[in-house]
C-alpha cells in the first residue's frame, strides 16, 4: 500500500494522510523511530515521514551524516530537501519559488509565534541545499523501490515464467548553459545560440510491472548502442530482452547470450542479407534456424580485444511473417532471436515484439506527465540529481499502480498513470477533512485503490499513434541567431497560419 509515500511525493505534508499511517503501515518500531527522529529537526511536519519510510528503505539514507555535508541541523534538511525535490518535479513546471514558498508555509505552521525565527524568501538556501543531495542516497532509494515492484510482481504476469525487458532510447534537452553545453553539447546542425544541449537516454523497462530498471545518459553524439552496453551488467540470467532494430548486432547477441539471458530483436534487411541472407527463402513466411558468423571488422564502439573475445558464430533463430491489422496494409517484419526453443510458437515470439512499443508509453509517462522532457537545472551536477528524481517519482507512482492492481485483480498494463496521480490528488483532500475518524479513512484508502483499478485505459489492440501534433505552431519567428543579435525582423509567415503579429525588438 503505498498511499502515503506517493501523496508525501505529490507534496502534501503528512497531517493530509495523518490517519493513514497505522492502517497502512502499522506501528514502526519504537527504538528506531526515537533514534530517527531525533536527528531531524522539528522545524516542518517532513520530519514525520522517517516512520512511514521504514518499510521501502533503509531509515539511515536520509538520516544527517556524522560530518560533512548534510551533518548541521539545518531547515532545508537532507530530508526536507529530498522531498521538496520530490514534490517540484511532480509539480508541472514547479519552480524553486514555488516550492520554498511551500516550505514557508509548513514553517509557519509549526512555528505560529515565529520562536523559531523567520524563513528567508530567497531561494538560494533550496538551492544549495538541492546539490548537497548524496547522489548515491537517490540511487539507493531508486534501487529499493525497483527491488519491491520486482518482488511483488505476480507469476502469472511472466511470459513463460521468464521476465521480459524492453529497452530503447530517447533524448532530453537542458537549458542551454555554458556548463551544460561543455558536457552535452548542441546538434552541429544548429547555430550557435540558437539550440539547447542535448542528452541521450537508454532505459531497461520491465514489462511486467512498468518499472524503470536502469538508465545510461550520455551526449547526444553518444550512440544509443554504446549506451546500451553500459547496461548489460544490469541483466540478469534469464532475461528476455526486446529491442528495437536500431540495437541489433552480432556483438550484442553474444554478449547478452554470455550472461544468460535471451534477446529478441528486429533485423534490418541490409544486415539481413549481409549476414544471413543466403540461408533465407527470399520471398514468404519463414522460420529457421541460422548461423549467424562474426563480422569481419570490429564496429566503432568495441575494442579489437573486445572484438576478439566474441565466438566466430552463433545458432539463432530467424522469424519472418506478414502483420495484419484491420485499416493498415500488410507489413513484413523480420525478427531474430536465440528463443531457439521450438516450444515458444512463431506467433508468440511475434506477439511478444509487438509489445516492444510498451516502452514509448512508459517514456511518454515520464517525459510528459512528469516534465522530464526538458529538465530545468542549469549544472550538470544538478543535471544528475533532477534525472534520478525522476526516476524515483516514476517508481513511486508505479508501485501504487502495482498496490491497486493487485488489490482488485486489476490489468495493470491497462490502469492509467495520469488517472492515479489524479485520483490521489483528489482522494487526498477529502482524507485531510476526515482526519480522526480512522473508519472512514480506512474506507477511503479502499475506495482509492479501487478508483485506480476500476478506471482503466480502453482496450485498443493495435491502436495506432502516430508521432503527431494536431495543433498548429504559433505564429512567431525563428530563433535563427542568438537572441542578443536579434533585431527587428520583417513578418514571415511559419505554415499556413494567418493573422500575424508584429514582430517585437
Amino acid at each position: 500500500m503505498n498511499v502515503w509515500i506517493l501523496s508525501i511525493a505529490m507534496g502534501f505534508t503528512t497531517p493530509l494522510f495523518h490517519s493513514f499511517k497505522a492502517l497502512l503501515f502499522g506501528r514502526p518500531p519504537v527504538s528506531s523511530l526515537k533514534k530517527a527522529m531525533a536527528q531531524l529537526p522539528k522545524l516542518t511536519s517532513l520530519a514525520e515521514l522517517r516512520q512511514l519510510f521504514g518499510a521501502y528503505f533503509p531509515a539511515a539514507l536520509l538520516a544527517p551524516n556524522s560530518c560533512g555535508n548534510n551533518s548541521r541541523q539545518r531547515l532545508f534538511s537532507l530530508e526536507v530537501t529530498f522531498w521538496a525535490f520530490l514534490d517540484q518535479v511532480l509539480t508541472p513546471m514547479g519552480p524553486c519559488r514555488e516550492t520554498v514558498r511551500k516550505i514557508m508555509a509548513w514553517h509557519r505552521f509549526e512555528n505560529p509565534r515565529g520562536r523559531l525565527g523567520d524563513m528567508s524568501a530567497d531561494t538560494s538556501a533550496y538551492c544549495q541545499a538541492r546539490l548537497r543531495l548524496p547522489l548515491k542516497t537517490i540511487k539507493d532509494i531508486n534501487t529499493h523501490l525497483i527491488a519491491r515492484l520486482q518482488a511483488n510482481t505476480p507469476t502469472d504476469a511472466l511470459w513463460h515464467g521468464r521476465r521480459v525487458k524492453l529497452v530503447d532510447g530517447t533524448g532530453i534537452s537542458m537549458p542551454d548553459t555554458a556548463a551544460n553545453q561543455a558536457l552535452y553539447p548542441q546538434s552541429k546542425s544548429q547555430k550557435p545560440g540558437c539550440g539547447f544541449p542535448l542528452m541521450n537516454l537508454v532505459g531497461i523497462f520491465c514489462m511486467s510491472s512498468g518499472a524503470l530498471l536502469a538508465v545510461a545518459k550520455g551526449a547526444r553524439r553518444t550512440h544509443e548502442t554504446k549506451l546500451f552496453a553500459s547496461l548489460w551488467h544490469t541483466v540478469e540470467r534469464g532475461d528476455v530482452l526486446v529491442e528495437d532494430r536500431g540495437f541489433c548486432s552480432f556483438g550484442a547477441f553474444a554478449n547478452l547470450l554470455a550472461r544468460g539471458a535471451d534477446v529478441l530483436m528486429r533485423l534490418t534487411e541490409k544486415r539481413c542479407r549481409q549476414a544471413i541472407g543466403s540461408q533465407l527463402p527470399k520471398s514468404g513466411n519463414c522460420d529457421l534456424l541460422v548461423t549467424w558468423k562474426r563480422p569481419s571488422q570490429p564496429p566503432p564502439a568495441m575494442s579489437q580485444e573486445q572484438f576478439e573475445s566474441l565466438p566466430e558464430s552463433l545458432r539463432v533463430r530467424v522469424i519472418r511473417m506478414d502483420i495484419s491489422r484491420h485499416g493498415f496494409r500488410t507489413q513484413s517484419i523480420t525478427l531474430i532471436t536465440t528463443l531457439t526453443d521450438p516450444s515458444f510458437t512463431a506467433q508468440e515470439i511475434a506477439a511478444l515484439y509487438l509489445r516492444r512499443w510498451e516502452i514509448e508509453l512508459h517514456f511518454r509517462e515520464i517525459k510528459v506527465l512528469l516534465n522530464m522532457d526538458v529538465l530545468r537545472c542549469k549544472t550538470p551536477a544538478m543535471i544528475e540529481r533532477e534525472l534520478l528524481i525522476h526516476l524515483v517519482a516514476y517508481n513511486l507512482v508505479r508501485t501504487l499502480m502495482q498496490a491497486s492492481a493487485a488489490s482488485h485483480g486489476a490489468e495493470l498494463g491497462r490502469l492509467s498513470f495520469k488517472g492515479t496521480l489524479d485520483t490521489v490528488r483528489h482522494f487526498a483532500n477529502a482524507a485531510h477533512a476526515a482526519e480522526g475518524k480512522p473508519r472512514t479513512i480506512q474506507a477511503l484508502t479502499a475506495e482509492l485503490l479501487l478508483a485506480v483499478a476500476k478506471d482503466p485505459n480502453p482496450f485498443r489492440p493495435g491502436r495506432s499513434e502516430p508521432r503527431a501534433v494536431k495543433r498548429r505552431r504559433k505564429n512567431h519567428h525563428l530563433l535563427t541567431k542568438p537572441r542578443r543579435e536579434m533585431g527587428h525582423l520583417p513578418h514571415r509567415k511559419i505554415g499556413r497560419e494567418t493573422n500575424p503579429k508584429p514582430a517585437l525588438s
